[in-house]
């Protein structure tokens, strides 16, 4: 799973408290002091570096580019989701995510239009960590990866593999290959810039417990403990992330 789809998930939990995290999840960073470190490297370098780039690419680029660009990235994820599909048995959503591949990849113009959404194939979100899990692997420590950002020891594992089974890894120009993590890069970025007010208090720990908690509810297809219940996510509302 590469960054921006990771900040994306992000979301999903901002408005969960860190107070909420569970003691399970309070023990699965047992490096929290070289965490921290790496953590700081990531705020500076995306202080300075990544949310100014974003800012003028979200300035630059008109909003229907934009979603082109963001419709051409969730194609390469259908890619993705359909090896993971067969690993994980799921024959079915492995030809979901071919089909909507194939539809998107043709007449969507190599992924820049989703026509495969409103003819009803719609998205199975998967990655190479949630196979682990149900392989059966358990989550690991937490770690925050310079650069990259939060994982455990599962995702990046996941990480990985996704990054060798990938689209942009298959071109045979680096410049077009770098060119591609890139730009999904900076254009997940640029979808973030406006939640950045809604961290609060420790941004270490929050970032953390809203990683952890979307992993979970992830790799459990959307289901979650009955302590979420009052935050009203169903496995409904998950689809749509």
């Amino acid at each position: 799973m590469t960054l921006p789809r990771l900040c994306l998930l992000l979301l999903l939990v901002l408005p969960l408290p860190a107070a909420f995290a569970s003691e399970e999840q309070k023990d699965i960073d047992p490096f929290e002091p070289f965490n921290r470190k790496m953590f700081v490297l990531n705020d500076g370098l995306d202080k300075y570096l990544l949310r100014p780039v974003a800012k003028g690419y979200d300035w630059v680029m008109p909003d229907i580019a934009q979603r082109g660009v963001g419709n051409m990235f969730a194609n390469m994820y259908d890619f993705n989701a359909a090896i993971n599909s067969v690993l994980q048995g799921r024959f079915g959503r492995a030809a979901q995510s071919t089909g909507r591949f194939l539809v998107n990849s043709t007449l969507g113009l190599a992924g820049l239009v989703d026509i495969a959404t409103p003819m009803g194939i719609s998205p199975y979100r998967t990655d190479f960590g949630h196979t682990l899990a149900i392989w059966g692997f358990d989550s690991g420590p937490f770690l925050m990866v310079p650069v990259f950002g939060p994982r455990t020891v599962r995702s990046g594992t996941g990480t990985i593999f996704d990054t060798y089974t990938s689209i942009p890894t298959y071109a045979n120009d680096n410049t077009v290959r770098n060119s591609l993590f890139g730009l999904e890069l900076v254009d997940g970025r640029s979808r973030l810039l406006t939640t950045d007010e809604l961290i609060t208090g420790d941004r270490y720990i929050f970032l953390r417990d809203a990683y952890l908690q979307s992993r979970e509810i992830f790799v459990n297809d959307g289901k979650v403990e009955d302590s979420f219940s009052d935050f009203g996510i169903e496995n409904d509302d998950w689809e749509d992330f």
